[in-house]
């Protein structure tokens, strides 16, 4: 049984780092059954959904992160022309937002991106620009020798709707040492994003777990994002991104172990204990079909999770890593998986406001 005044914590936004590891150890279902409870008092039983586009304006990156299966030496770095032909077929699809993703490159500049932005909305003005990393921006500013608030205003100034919270993976030192040491630290990756949060700029938050990080890192990674939102209150939602093992070096020393990244229970308790941690504080837990699978991410919609993600049309990084669940999963099939548990689909725009 989950004890009374671990589920009142919860319930009133103030589970602690102590209560989840208590949690982690009861019967998992019981877990699952209050995460979803808690999930139903703070958002109801909508499941929301965004028809979107990623466009990945280029596949090298200089990070050298030893989990990343897609950045190339010598790759490809799209045009303005090409990037637009994307964002056509994007809007002709019906997408409210475009995802531009990319890499750490040391030679592109701020202009490089406000470029992007500036092309994106002036054809297609009704278009939601996600996109762009922390560590991207920061980098482009310190290029421009401009402070990294500026950049941001500069981007928000010319179109970007919100920013990323990606390139946080697991935000402990130890972990990030090990996995993406060429990275920004946990203090540099903390201060970006409430930079960003500052200029006015609102981001979503991830954690990338199921490689070399324990549990209790996992559980302060969570707690260090409540802690940004007790402050900014500028995150829309937690996007949990499972580790996947295939064609990179961190997961071929996994697998040389007998470990082949999270399972589904590890996958569905991250789930349950990011609703605990963060209820009341980010109300929106995705429930990724892509990394998922669609079967899984149905259940994690009834183990904390509220949000199905996006239609995507392409996921060149998790293909890159193995993963087997395709890049497009149309409206309507989203709306059935929905539907399938008995809760009312709903279409959202990049703030979670519903598309009517």
């Amino acid at each position: 049984m989950i004890p009374e005044d671990i589920e009142n914590r919860a319930r009133n936004g103030l589970a602690t780092r102590e209560d989840a590891l208590k949690l982690l150890i009861e019967n998992p279902f019981e877990l699952f059954d209050l995460a979803d409870r808690l999930r139903r008092e703070s958002v109801g039983d909508d499941v929301t959904y965004v028809v979107n586009r990623n466009i990945y304006i280029t596949n090298m990156c200089k990070g050298g992160c030893k989990f990343c299966s897609f950045n190339q030496r010598d790759g490809y770095i799209l045009t303005i022309p090409q990037i637009l032909e994307r964002v056509k077929a994007a809007h002709e699809a019906g997408a409210t937002e475009v995802c531009i993703l990319g890499g750490f490159i040391p030679k592109l500049d701020l202009d490089f991106y406000l470029d992007i932005v500036k092309a994106i909305k002036k054809e297609y003005p009704n278009i939601s620009i996600h996109g762009f990393s922390p560590m991207e921006i920061s980098h482009a500013a310190g290029v421009c020798d401009i402070s990294t608030e500026r950049a941001f205003r500069k981007l928000k100034k010319a179109g970007l709707g919100t920013l990323t919270g990606t390139s946080a993976e697991i935000l402990s030192e130890r972990v990030r040492g090990m996995i993406c040491p060429n990275k920004i630290t946990t203090e540099e990756w903390i201060e970006t994003i409430m930079t960003a949060h500052k200029a006015d700029l609102v981001t979503n938050s991830t954690i990338m777990y199921g490689h070399i990080e324990t549990w209790e890192e996992k559980i302060e990674h969570l707690l260090i994002l409540r802690d940004i939102q007790q402050k900014t209150g500028k995150f829309t939602e937690l996007v949990p991104m499972p580790f996947m093992p295939y064609n990179n070096i961190i997961g071929e020393k996994m697998m040389r172990e007998g470990k082949y990244g999270p399972g589904g229970i590890e996958d569905l308790k991250l789930h349950a204990i990011a609703r605990l941690l963060l209820n009341k504080h980010i109300p929106n837990i995705q429930a990724s079909w892509v990394k998922l699978g669609k079967k899984l991410a149905q259940v994690a919609l009834n183990c904390g999770a509220n949000d199905l993600g996006g239609t995507l049309m392409e996921d060149q990084i998790t293909l890159a890593s193995g993963g087997k669940n395709g890049e497009y999963l149309p409206s309507g099939e989203m709306e059935w998986i929905i539907g399938e548990i008995g809760r009312r689909p709903v279409r959202r725009d990049t703030y979670y406001r519903e598309c009517k």
